[in-house]
């Protein structure tokens, strides 16, 4: 909002207003949140109808057209396309306009995932700035600028996309001038905050285009054009007019490049150039025009960026964990109301509020998504804006999700009282309590919620009346309070409900009962023999040393093969004064030397019961300190005949408490084993694919350089066993030895870099993270089978909701006992994800010539959302030839797997984001080598009987009609 008023409402108002005034100029526009705001709140009538002019004439033109330009880097697949979807979503229904080029010029380093996505949006070309200078400075001078990136490994060709890196001058215009002290091409200044200068004088305005002068800005303009155009294998050279905040007073911007451009012109034959103004989709026309043959980059990302810009993968961690968990109750949110409004048509709730919850929430998601969002680059303000906009939509999507229930189960009626949608941690009187517990997942899921109780003597029933297996024990959080972990077997898309009530002389949940070891000190644990005690499930062995009260080892029950493994907390110290060398930022990660272990003794206690085992370890600075700053809770869970509990018998939890750190400490937990690793780290691009990261060494800042993002997961492995970690939020994560993975789980920084001080970048955070991450060891084969489905339940719990029990009733209404959600559950085969099934609203045609020809004559339907498209995507998790069975491609029948929402009457499938036809699709095909010929990609035909067959690692996306009930 201050952006807006201090400068970007003015740049679309004046550009809009320049463009009408030369049929020369054009103009690209990026994010739509910023141009959704100046539409709905500033534009008039008369310049909503010069944008839709503009964009017919292809003078004005939207790239990438997602809500942000996201992050790259610590952002999962599913938030992108979200972002990607909203934004494209908009200008489909507004205008018929789609875009097919990216500019993605600011995230801090390119993933390969990106390129697959806007493959798959109906991308022709990708357009990236920040990769690493030394790699940047090679290409250039080789001319490897410009490649054809076929960035998945499995779609390869199939969703390949011709990328265009921007030379070493990045996206901004060079502006240095020879013959002035002043910036050059800069004509309306810089923006300033809070309000524009009331003079209409900004700072550092450039030197206006005059007789006198003009020939020497043309020599310098033509100077640096031709500087580039030797690094490229064309005689287009793209040169960026712009940058951060600029624009706002276009007239002056339009009015002196008009006479630069005019003078060049005239002068082509002297100064051997011709220059036009030109969008994105100008320039690369141009390129493909040539007919060149390109060469192709394998699935290699560009991450890290620079030499330190590692720190922002784990920066503002509590805001990372949030964005995921917002993104994961919008998952679940979408489904739930799909199902409600596919299966009762007649319901009480008011769709369009409904949808109106939801929108806020997906507003909030893809907001977050920027590159200085998640990434944790912004000041304390603008985190708080994002987190308070992301609870807003949490909150609503929960009180969605209640009146749902509420109106399902007639709640009214008979008596029950669902006094809100409270997660876990609110300690409920008393009273009779019910859960509701939905499984967001196209799977068939058994797993544990917890629910705080004050009570230990508590049973849990079913819908049926039938006992529950549960488990309580006292409380981490609280002396006062106690956990009950309730163990619950859901079908996939499908709700269960449990009921808890004080002991009634029936079956009771198991008492989980504790015993607290002695503090010991690290400092002198040498010096007796160890004492080895064991905590077992039917997978592993975990053994702990007695002396030290640190994880000793692991035993893999299935193979009887063991693993040495150690755990433990250390700090890099720092650097915050830039009189003394690098600093660590939000951005930056510059240690001074190697870490430094944190505790000197740790606290050790044990709970355990028939489900659950809970190792509680405290680590302290000395053996007499008070408190402590770091803790480690590790679950082990046994689950009882009749249950399937692979899954959750397969993983060790481990939540971690962190904080509040002293200033300018990093902390890690590092993980040391005896595997022979070879310092060989794998960890994800964005939750979609894997990249291989060997150790390297540098000159300088070697630890910094081999961090890597891990946003769901990471793994070391030997030639026998792998060790696998799955995460809810985005870390750094590195290994730094023979064995060793660690994993950056908070910082706390401040420094004295005047642009930091400027923009209140110095992460000063005090706060207390609590992440989870569980870990997954056995053989490669074993772990193969279970990574991809339980990186996924981990991201998406089951969603707890919780009502109190007003009045005595004996049992519960009829009704409930044949659960209506629950029965046609939606599954799909555990190597397919259900991505999306949502009712996005859109209004427009999936009709292209329908659509056009409706805005065109400004027939654009007004009124109520279309609630009766589904969007469907299913995506493959597993890579060509990654497993035997899983990485098999799979025939799905969309009819029979929506059958529980209805009768399907018509499938359309479409691009990604959903404003293609994927049968009309055609992207450019552009030459390499290997396929020389140069012609349009041709999406296939979806098959007419509903039956669908899904590659690896595709993600297919789908309109679906149901019948009208």
């Amino acid at each position: 909002q201050e952006s807006m008023h201090a400068y970007a409402a003015n740049v679309y108002t004046t550009v809009i207003e320049e463009l009408m005034k030369g049929k020369q100029r054009k103009f690209i526009a990026v994010e739509q949140e910023f141009f959704r705001l100046w539409w709905d709140m500033v534009a008039t009538d008369t310049q909503k109808q010069q944008v839709h002019q503009l964009l017919q004439e292809g003078r004005l033109e939207f790239v990438i057209g997602g809500q942000v330009m996201h992050d790259e880097a610590v952002t999962l697949i599913d938030d992108q396309i979200l972002q990607l979807t909203e934004g494209h979503g908009f200008l489909y229904e507004t205008f018929g306009f789609r875009p097919q080029f990216s500019w993605h010029v600011d995230p801090f380093g390119a993933s390969a995932t990106t390129p697959t996505l806007f493959a798959l949006a109906g991308f022709n070309a990708h357009l990236i700035s920040r990769i690493d200078y030394d790699l940047k400075a090679d290409m250039q001078k080789n001319k490897k600028l410009q490649f054809v990136w076929q960035g998945s490994p499995s779609l390869s060709e199939r969703q390949e996309i011709f990328t265009h890196v921007m030379d070493q001058y990045s996206y901004c215009t060079p502006s240095q001038l020879p013959f002035s002290n002043r910036s050059g091409f800069f004509w309306n200044g810089f923006a300033t905050f809070p309000d524009p200068p009331k003079d209409g004088v900004y700072p550092n305005m450039s030197l206006p285009v005059t007789d006198a002068n003009l020939h020497l800005y043309a020599q310098t303009m033509v100077a640096n054009i031709k500087e580039r155009a030797a690094w490229f294998r064309t005689g287009d050279v793209l040169w960026p007019w712009g940058c951060d905040k600029q624009f706002f007073n276009a007239s002056v911007q339009y009015s002196n490049m008009d006479l630069l451009v005019d003078y060049i012109n005239k002068h082509s034959a002297e100064f051997g150039v011709t220059v036009q103004y030109a969008t994105v989709s100008d320039y690369f026309q141009a390129v493909y025009s040539r007919n060149l043959t390109w060469e192709i980059r394998d699935s290699q990302d560009f991450l890290p960026y620079s030499t330190a810009w590692t720190g922002f993968y784990t920066s503002r961690s509590t805001l990372k964990g949030i964005a995921r968990r917002a993104s994961s109750l919008l998952y679940a949110g979408e489904s739930f109301f799909t199902q409600y409004v596919r299966q009762h048509p007649e319901g009480s709730i008011c769709k369009c509020k409904a949808l109106k919850q939801l929108q806020s929430l997906r507003w909030a998601v893809s907001e977050v998504q920027h590159h200085d969002g998640i990434t944790g680059t912004e000041s304390p303000k603008v985190k708080d804006m994002y987190l308070n906009n992301l609870m807003h939509g949490m909150l609503n999507v929960k009180k969605l999700m209640a009146s749902i229930i509420f109106d399902i189960n007639n709640a009214k009626k008979n008596g029950e009282v669902y006094s809100s949608v409270y997660t876990k941690g609110s300690g409920k009187p008393d009273v009779d309590l019910y859960v509701v517990v939905y499984n967001p997942l196209a799977w068939n899921i058994t797993t544990f919620v917890t629910v705080s109780v004050s009570n230990e003597a508590m049973s849990v029933y079913d819908e049926l009346g039938h006992s529950v297996p549960a488990q309580v024990q006292s409380s981490m959080e609280s002396q006062s309070t106690y956990d009950l972990y309730i163990l619950v077997a859901i079908s996939g898309l499908s709700y269960r409900k449990y009921s808890i009530k004080p002991l009634d002389g029936k079956q009771s949940a198991f008492i989980g009962s504790s015993i607290k070891y002695k503090r010991r000190d690290l400092t002198r644990a040498g010096q007796q023999g160890r004492q080895l005690f064991p905590v077992v499930n039917s997978c592993y062995q975990i053994v702990f040393d007695q002396n030290t009260n640190l994880m000793h080892g692991i035993t893999d029950r299935e193979t009887n093969q063991t693993v040495q493994f150690t755990q433990e907390f250390l700090e890099y110290h720092v650097n915050g004064d830039t009189k003394k060398g690098p600093i660590s930022d939000n951005y930056l990660f510059a240690p001074n030397a190697s870490a430094v272990s944190v505790s000197k003794a740790v606290g050790l206690e044990v709970m355990s019961g028939n489900l659950v085992t809970e190792i509680r370890q405290y680590f302290y600075s000395n053996i007499t300190s008070q408190d402590y700053i770091y803790a480690v809770y590790t679950r082990l869970y046994s689950v009882p005949e009749g249950y399937d509990g692979k899954l959750l018998c397969r993983r060790i939890e481990q939540e971690y408490s962190v904080g509040p750190l002293e200033l300018n400490r990093e902390a890690v937990l590092r993980t040391s084993t005896s595997l022979n690793t070879k310092q060989l780290l794998y960890t994800d691009n964005n939750g979609y694919q894997m990249q291989k990261r060997p150790f390297k060494v540098y000159v300088n800042n070697t630890v910094a350089r081999n961090y890597y993002p891990m946003v769901q997961s990471a793994y070391i492995e030997d030639d026998t066993t792998r060790l696998m970690l799955l995460a809810e939020r985005a870390h750094g994560v590195s290994s730094q030895g023979n064995g060793q993975v660690e994993v950056m789980l908070h910082r706390r920084l401040w420094n004295n870099l005047q642009w930091d001080l400027n923009n209140n970048l110095t992460l000063n955070d005090s706060s207390v993270v609590r992440p989870v991450i569980w870990l997954i060891l056995g053989t490669k084969a074993v772990t193969n089978t279970l990574y991809r489905t339980s990186g996924l339940a981990l991201e998406h719990r089951p969603v707890v909701m919780f009502g109190a029990l007003s009045g005595d009733k004996p049992k519960l209404p009829r009704r409930l006992q044949q659960n209506p959600v629950h029965d046609l559950p939606v599954t799909v085969p555990p190597n397919l994800h259900l991505q999306t099934l949502s009712i996005p609203g859109w209004k427009y045609s999936s009709n292209h010539a329908e659509q056009v020809r409706s805005i065109r004559m400004g027939k654009q339907k007004q009124g109520d959302a279309d609630f009766s498209r589904v969007l469907l995507r299913i995506r493959h998790l597993y890579e060509v030839g990654e497993d035997p069975v899983l990485s098999q491609p799979v025939m799905i029948d969309l009819k029979s797997l929506l059958k529980g929402l209805g009768s399907v009457v018509a499938v359309e499938e479409r691009s990604l984001t959903g404003t293609w036809d994927v049968n009309t699709l055609e992207r450019w095909k552009w030459k390499t080598a290997k396929y020389p010929g140069k012609r349009f990609f041709n999406s296939r035909e979806t098959s007419e009987d509903f039956i669908v067959t899904v590659h690896p690692k595709e993600i297919r996306t789908f309109f679906v009609y149901f019948q009208v009930q």
